[in-house]
């Protein structure tokens, strides 16, 4: 998974979205991973552990922020969140990752690793 955030893979930048994450703990600061979720979705679910368990590992060096898609209709309008759940892979300089569809922890913790080595 190397070159996860070269200019072919992210056009997308967190600046787009940046007004809509007010209220959320974004700072810009250090790598995130935003969740777009919703309560009824299964797959949604099942990746929560997983994301909660890689929050964890990674505490201080990554931020998991967790978006309800039904609760925050805007962001998911203005980010075309079309599939849930969708992962934003955000590096230090804010280019974004998009993953559609759940991953399992070792490859969640790949990507985690990508971001925190650039």
């Amino acid at each position: 998974m190397t070159g996860l955030f070269n200019s072919r893979n992210s056009s997308e930048n967190i600046s787009q979205y940046l007004q809509y994450l007010r209220g959320y703990d974004y700072t810009g600061k250090m790598p995130v991973i935003i969740d777009f979720y919703a309560t009824w979705c299964g797959p949604c679910k099942a990746l929560a552990p997983q994301l909660e368990r890689l929050a964890e590992e990674y505490e201080g060096r990554i931020k998991v922020i967790k978006v309800d898609v039904d609760k925050n209709q805007a962001i998911a309008e203005a980010a075309r969140i079309m599939s849930i759940p969708t992962l934003f892979f955000i590096n230090k300089e804010g280019d974004i990752r998009r993953v559609v569809g759940g991953l399992g922890h070792i490859d969640l913790q790949h990507m985690a690793e990508e971001l925190i080595a650039k």
